[in-house]
């Protein structure tokens, strides 16, 4: 959008990512930063950003359906008894400072803060990328939020409230509408990963596969959300039924290794970038 301040992720001069750090965003999007378009080395973009069905779906960000009340996923909130609805509580996230900027790695520091300005998580962001094969890229996304209130922050997502099946928030990733094929560990298809812990999952396109990959231990313990219908998304879930309740000062930390490749990759291979990739 017009007023965007962006950087540009590159591998051997090529841009693979860009990423909006500073975005010009209406408040009901929920603004925070996120990467669009990444392309796979071929040029094939594989994220979609503020699609009409799903404004607040900006290609690949940290979005949380709850943060105390606060929305920092965008749109309606999700209220028990009655289903989403248009509230006044969208949050956002701001960037603060830059620790590193340069073609294969962005860190910085931003700022969580309630749509009333009250200040309720700080961050650190990384972002690197690197190659992975000749016709494939990694992209690592890991961000460490710290509570910056007196008191226990609880994060939630729509099935905490009661809504079946919709456990989101966290790293997600909006990638493009259109036939897709869905494998991991436990097999074929959304129903065999869907709510559930797995190493790795891999998306593929027609002419493109993103190979989700659990970064570090903590990470592995979350369950994937995955969404065929309506759209195609993919995250790495916070918390699922029941809140997570953050300390005050105490930091949750992620990562999320996303391979970017040409063509197909099957599960033997998805399997091994898990094994060479994750922490």
């Amino acid at each position: 959008m017009t007023g965007d301040a962006t950087a540009v992720l590159r591998l051997a001069g090529r841009p693979v990512a860009e990423y909006a750090w500073r975005p010009d965003l209406p408040v009901a999007l929920s603004p925070r930063p996120y990467l669009h378009p990444v392309r796979t080395l071929a040029g094939v973009t594989v994220t979609e950003l503020m699609p009409a069905s799903h404004r607040h779906h900006l290609g690949v960000s940290v979005a949380v359906a709850e943060v105390d009340g606060a929305n920092f996923w965008g749109g309606r909130t999700f209220i028990p008894g009655h289903g989403p609805a248009w509230l006044d509580n969208q949050g956002a996230q701001q960037h603060v400072r830059w620790l590193r900027r340069t073609d294969t790695r962005l860190n910085h520091t931003l700022r969580w803060t309630a749509i009333d300005g009250r200040l309720l998580l700080t961050e650190r962001r990384d972002l690197t990328c690197r190659p992975a094969g000749p016709d494939a890229w990694a992209l690592s996304y890991g961000f460490a939020l710290t509570n910056a209130t007196t008191e226990p922050l609880p994060i939630r997502s729509p099935a905490a409230h009661g809504r079946t099946g919709a456990g989101y928030g966290g790293f997600f990733w909006r990638a493009p509408a259109g036939d897709s094929r869905i494998t991991s560990p436990h097999g074929e298809g959304v129903a065999a990963i869907h709510g559930r812990r797995a190493p790795w999952l891999s998306v593929s396109g027609p002419d493109w596969t993103l190979v989700f990959i659990a970064g570090s231990l903590q990470t592995r313990d979350d369950r994937w959300f995955v969404r065929t219908r309506d759209y195609l998304g993919i995250g790495s879930a916070l918390t699922w039924e029941h809140p997570l309740l953050l300390d005050p000062g105490a930091t949750l930390a992620r990562q999320v290794v996303t391979v970017i490749a040409d063509g197909p990759v099957d599960a033997d291979r998805a399997a091994a970038y898990a094994a060479d990739l994750a922490s």
